[in-house]
């Protein structure tokens, strides 16, 4: 160790000895600093020899004193943490015998987890203090023994904790000693074994202890009682049982997998008697373990499993039961310190399945292919020979790209894309591929192909195998039956399935136009003739159809005298107009059956068919017949265009209006009613009436659907009117019968304000119900008062001299101006729904609303805020200065008897 006593007054070891709170006693003491890292150092301030009674003394001299002084503190230093401190006595002779003791003060420093040194004074202590008995410095070493202790030790008397070691201080996770100290030890145990204070014992006992943060730990404790005083000391040893513990457990966790793995797991010793037997090893060999415990290997093993030859490696063998029945083993083996452990899976059964797979697979009439890493062919079953007319020993080891297939378009399958190598490069998995394979006799054959990973759990599994099935038959039968049934059997022209599916199948982006042709009194050339001869001149329009079609047009017979063709290389409407014109000159051209001269004609209906069109074929062959039937309406022998949009439009309009007229009268309509509430108070002051329609059919009908279509007829005055007869009865019910204080907002169309009959019904209303009027507010939307604001004011002036209240709705969404809303009598504002939605995240909405609520309050316009659907929504509206408000977070639009009940 290198020495060196350090001159004058070095400001490190001073400062750090400061910062450390040691002082050396009366300046007689001399601060030493031991750095334990290689090598190691010990230096110290000057005075050393003198404390330690050697004056004159060589540093060599004063480094190995010292050394050995400290070795008491430093035996155990790295496995000390840092900010440990000591205290220590120890005796010095001087140079002429005279006995002295030095006390030894010092401060462990280092790293987080262990000390790299120490830092302390050495002192001599006075010759009054040196004559303490040898007991008193037996208990010094005691208590540094104690400290230094790894296991925890407490001293408690009455029940309080007088001392408690570092170690102690560390498992209960004190941070100091006096969080310990002077406490109850019963805070220290938990509740489960406090009665163990009652009966100390020097017997290891196990107990539960409990750490300052309140977790539990088990330890061992032992406890002493240390002096007969009363109360009497006890002093106690913990020793934290965790490790112990989970030690036990794993043990168990080890002996709960041998007890139930499934494989035989068999100890023997190293002459062969069999020490172990796990209940597998029973169920596999059927031998108890009673029994087969101190027997011989090969006796409950059938065979000498040679454990030495297979040691750590796997062999396969045949065992054989306690019944004589044969055992497909893999069998894997370990040495142990007396013999060896044998690990025996029973595959019995997997070999039993393996045997049988092939079976099954040899008598497939599916051709079956392993397909190796390699791309080489490894098995073949018999119909794979036969299938592809190669014997199997000319199949194994040749390369799977010698099979050559074609696909159903009648393109080779270039190599790099055959199924098999697809999907051994890939992984994906091909089933049921069409496809038409050459055998080398020239022969084709059609298969139906599936190829996949023989090994799907194992993607980077390169094996393949494939499947295929002779289908040539099956798909000659298949497309006789395939035309038979889309072809018209007298024309040979495609029949209506043909027709329909092409036209299903057609191109989103592609035009097309539909011609559905009627022959013309052909029924008089049936009746007259004969259904030979109009058999015959069916054949002969059909073929003369088919002759003036180009090769992709569709030309089909739907049934009788009715044909169709489908094209799509005559788009527009004059060009189609050309080519119906010229397939009816083909037709007019005479036709000789039996000697007859017979002369045809044929009215048309034609449908054009955008690029965008979503009619079904159907709907086509439809409205092609429509028009076909308007040709002939129009005196037969031309053809016409069907307006698609016109047909749609009026089918809808009529079915709905008169839908709507009859849910007038039958009850299908009824009023819904939404809640508006005071913002102030929160109280519910008002609803508003929404008309609701519950078709009998569709159900529901939604209000965006039909209010437009009513608004387009007269409709929209009979709604109106029933609405407002309906609504103020029930509200003036509500308001006598329940002394409801809620008025009424019914919405009035634009329609109804050009009808002179309103002023008269909402006046008749109100003297039938006897609603107040100052009750019933009556709701115009923006857009409908900007149209004539003159013709409107003059309504709204002749309803406000009834009484009754009125209100502007939809409040921005028109382009109303504060001078326009002070020029009409209005008494209520409703911001747009489409400035509340997302007010709350929107500083330009807020912006806006804040804008309208003072505007609408600056000419004394109550202020109602539509669609609030959350209470972020509400709080600020309410924040704004916002009047009142209604949307679904406030209620949804209910009847009346669910609002009420």
């Amino acid at each position: 160790m290198e020495a060196d006593a350090l001159a004058g007054e070095p400001g490190g070891i001073t400062r750090r000895a400061q910062l450390a709170g040691l002082r050396p006693d009366d300046g007689a003491g001399v601060l030493f600093a031991l750095h334990a890292a290689e090598p190691a150092t010990l230096t110290w301030l000057p005075g050393l020899d003198a404390v330690l009674g050697l004056p004159g003394a060589t540093g060599k001299e004063l480094c190995d004193r010292l050394t050995e002084l400290l070795r008491p503190l430093t035996a155990d230093l790295r496995r000390t943490p840092p900010g440990r401190d000591f205290e220590l006595e120890q005796p010095q002779d001087g140079p002429d015998g005279t006995p002295r003791r030095i006390r030894l003060r010092a401060r462990t420093v280092g790293e987080q987890d262990h000390a790299t040194g120490l830092l302390g004074v050495a002192s001599a202590v006075a010759e009054t203090v040196s004559a303490k008995s040898d007991l008193a410095a037996l208990s010094d070493r005691y208590q540094l023994l104690m400290e230094q202790s790894p296991d925890a030790i407490c001293v408690y008397s009455g029940g309080v904790v007088t001392y408690a070691n570092q170690a102690a201080l560390d498992l209960f996770a004190a941070r100091a000693a006096h969080e310990v100290v002077s406490r109850e030890f019963a805070d220290f145990v938990a509740a489960e074994s406090r009665h163990l204070l009652e009966d100390p014992s020097a017997e290891p006992r196990e107990a539960v202890l409990k750490r300052l943060d309140g977790s539990n730990f088990v330890a061992e404790t032992v406890s002493v009682r240390t002096s007969d005083s009363n109360p009497p000391s006890y002093q106690v040893v913990i020793r934290d049982s965790t490790v112990k513990h989970a030690a036990a457990a794993a043990v168990r966790a080890q002996e709960a997998l041998v007890t139930h793995v499934s494989d035989a797991i068999v100890t023997i010793t190293a002459e062969g008697i069999v020490t172990g037997w796990n209940p597998a090893a029973e169920t596999v060999y059927g031998w108890p373990a009673p029994e087969a415990l101190g027997r011989r290997v090969h006796e409950v093993l059938g065979i000498d499993p040679d454990p030495a030859s297979i040691r750590d490696g796997i062999a396969e063998q045949t065992h054989r039961g306690r019944d004589g029945s044969p055992r497909q083993v893999r069998v894997s083996a370990t040495e142990t310190v007396d013999g060896f452990l044998l690990v025996c899976t029973d595959e019995t059964a997997r070999r039993r399945v393996e045997q049988h797979y092939a079976t099954v697979v040899a008598a497939l009439d599916e051709g079956v292919l392993v397909i190796g890493p390699t791309g080489l062919i490894q098995s073949a079953n018999p119909a794979a020979c036969r299938i592809l007319g190669v014997p199997e020993a000319d199949l194994l080891g040749v390369p799977c790209t010698t099979l050559v297939l074609f696909d159903e378009d009648g393109n080779r399958i270039p190599d790099d894309e055959l199924p098999s190598m697809h999907t051994r490069r890939t992984g994906v998995t091909h089933n049921g591929l069409v496809v038409r394979l050459r055998r080398p006799d020239g022969r084709d054959v059609w298969v139906s192909l599936t190829s996949r990973l023989l090994d799907s759990d194992d993607p980077k599994g390169v094996s393949v195998v494939t499947s295929f099935t002779d289908i040539t038959e099956r798909r000659a039968i298949s497309a006789r039956l395939a035309h038979e049934a889309t072809h018209d059997p007298l024309t040979r022209l495609a029949n209506r399935t043909l027709v329909l599916d092409r036209l299903d199948r057609r191109d989103d982006g592609e035009a097309a136009a539909v011609l559905f042709l009627d022959l013309d009194k052909f029924k008089l050339i049936n009746d007259s003739l004969g259904h030979p001869v109009g058999d015959q001149v069916l054949r002969i329009a059909g073929e003369r159809l088919r002759r003036a079609t180009g090769p992709d047009d569709v030309v089909g017979r739907l049934g009788g005298d009715e044909f169709v063709v489908v094209t799509s290389a005559t788009t527009g409407p004059a060009q189609v107009g050309v080519f119906a014109a010229h397939l009816r000159s083909v037709l007019a051209e005479p036709v000789s059956v039996h000697g007859r001269q017979l002369h045809l004609d044929a009215s048309m209906g034609i449908v054009l068919v955008e690029p965008d069109d979503r009619r079904s074929a159907e709907d086509l062959l439809r409205d092609a017949d429509v028009a076909m039937y308007q040709a002939k309406s129009r005196g037969r022998g031309r053809f016409e265009f069907f307006d698609v949009a016109l047909r749609r439009r009026m089918q809808r309009r009529l079915r709905m209006e008169q839908d709507l007229r009859d849910a007038v009268h039958s009850g299908q309509l009824w009023p819904a009613y939404q809640p508006v509430v005071d913002l102030r108070t929160g109280e519910m002051v008002g609803v508003e009436a929404l008309l609701r329609w519950t078709h009998p059919k569709h159900g529901a009908i939604s209000p965006a659907e039909f209010i437009p279509l009513a608004e387009e007829s007269e409709l929209i005055n009979v709604l109106g009117k029933y609405v407002l007869r309906d609504t103020t009865r029930e509200l003036a019910a509500l308001r006598t019968g329940r002394g409801l204080d809620l008025s009424l907002k019914v919405n009035l169309s634009v329609r109804q304000l050009d009808d002179p009959h309103l002023v008269p019904a909402v006046r008749d209303a109100l003297a039938t119900t006897g609603l107040p009027p100052g009750s019933l507010t009556l709701e115009v939307t923006e857009s409908a008062l900007m149209r004539d604001t003159s013709a409107a004011a003059e309504v709204l002036s002749a309803l406000r001299s009834l009484g009754v209240l009125l209100a502007i709705d939809d409040f921005g969404t028109g382009y109303s101006s504060l001078a326009q809303l002070r020029r009409l009598t209005l008494d209520t504002l409703k911001i747009d729904r489409s400035f509340i939605t997302g007010i709350a995240d929107s500083r330009d909405a807020a912006a806006i609303v804040t804008s309208i609520i003072a505007m609408a309050h600056a000419v004394d316009l109550t202020v109602v805020a539509e669609g609030v659907e959350t209470a972020e929504e509400l709080a600020l509206l309410r924040e704004l200065g916002c009047d009142q408000a209604q949307g679904y977070h406030l209620g949804r639009p209910l009847a009346a008897a669910e609002l009420f009940q």
